[in-house]
């Protein structure tokens, strides 16, 4: 699959650009706060319907205006396919078309085109609270699985109608029926939840294990292991064992939405540990595993956007993931760098066919 071009409308900080892409390996470059993140972020909106770091889609409209645009042309399977998202906030409209059709459900769009996107921000998977390791799950499911994301979507609606249930107890009498009633539809969804999200874990391991090895020439043992409340028992037993203390924290403390990912080197605890080029190379490895399990469910190769990657990463680990990159063939590639002659210096030595774009104030230009 590819991204041929991407014309981005009152985006951010892009007024108005069109921009054209190889299908090999793309190389943005430019100072910071110039748009390069944002170019991306456009981007992973037209395949995930949403911004990849969770900004309100009010806040990614330039200052003062009141929609944004997006249109991507893309190929996929030698089809052409066209996306545009149209974006009202104030008037909460949000429209996803695919080839000239708007979605009737945006969750029908998720999986089409797949896509994987590693930034600098992506340490909060170790340095956070649960909530970003569980969003890395989901982010990888939606993708490959639509049962799982319904089944997400559903459980978490019902998730937020308990918690009002429970909100709207307080000073009152507690009335059992309703809390039943969510709890034997809850208990179904999270077990599907929690049954895709261990057979993920359980393949997405070795694959994991094997990209860290490489990216860091085999210099450290690392780990990750699923964690649920529901190994070996249903959500309904442990919400009912639960009860007196949801009412009491007027909150749902048990189910799906507690899950975590247990991150290890050398058997640590990775967020303890770990130096900075650790916790890198461990982050790449996560998403280029994710990479490879949605590649091969969706029998296409993702988009793979890399922004500002070579951070803090020494000369060897760079080299180690050029090389992985390049070698297992990651299809289109995009990077984003600040310097304008370290991207292409570094691809040179792989004979890799780089088209370089600079970004300047929220306009690229094409440098010949």
């Amino acid at each position: 699959m590819h991204l041929l071009s991407i014309k981005l409308t009152q985006f951010k900080n892009y007024e108005a650009d069109q921009v054209h892409f190889s299908p090999t390996v793309n190389c943005i470059v430019g100072l910071n706060g110039m748009g390069k993140t944002n170019l991306l972020d456009a981007i992973y909106y037209l395949c995930m319907c949403k911004s990849h770091f969770s900004i309100p889609d009010r806040l990614l409209v330039q200052q003062k205006l009141d929609f944004f645009r997006l249109d991507g042309h893309f190929t996929k399977k030698e089809k052409l396919v066209n996306v545009v998202a149209k974006i009202q906030p104030k008037e909460k409209k949000k429209e996803i078309e695919l080839n000239g059709v708007p979605h009737k459900r945006l969750a029908d769009h998720i999986g089409l085109l797949p896509i994987v996107m590693i930034t600098p921000f992506d340490s909060d998977l170790a340095l956070d609270g649960s909530e970003a390791r569980r969003r890395f799950l989901n982010n990888s499911l939606s993708q490959i699985d639509p049962q799982y994301l319904q089944a997400e979507l559903t459980y978490n609606r019902l998730l937020r109608q308990r918690n009002a249930l429970l909100k709207s107890f307080a000073g009152r009498l507690v009335n059992p029926a309703l809390l039943d009633t969510l709890d034997e539809q809850l208990s179904p969804l999270a077990k599907v939840i929690n049954d895709k999200r261990a057979t993920f874990c359980a393949d997405f391991l070795p694959i994991f294990k094997q990209y860290y090895k490489i990216i860091s020439n085999e210099q450290e043992q690392v780990d990750c292991r699923y964690r649920s409340h529901m190994e070996g028992q249903d959500l309904a037993t442990l919400l009912k064992a639960c009860r007196e203390k949801d009412v009491l924290l007027q909150r749902t403390t048990v189910g799906t939405h507690k899950d975590d990912l247990i991150f290890t080197i050398q058997e640590q605890a990775l967020k303890k540990f770990a130096s900075q080029g650790q916790l890198k190379s461990y982050i790449l490895a996560l998403k280029l595993a994710q990479y490879e399990i949605v590649k091969t469910h969706k029998s296409c190769r993702p988009l793979l956007l890399l922004d500002d990657i070579f951070d803090k990463l020494d000369n060897n680990r760079v080299h180690q993931l050029l090389q992985l990159l390049f070698n297992k063939d990651f299809g289109q590639i995009f990077f984003t760098d600040t310097d304008e002659n370290r991207l292409i210096d570094l691809i040179k030595p792989f004979g890799v066919d780089a088209k370089q774009l600079i970004v300047k104030n929220g306009q690229v230009i094409d440098a010949k």
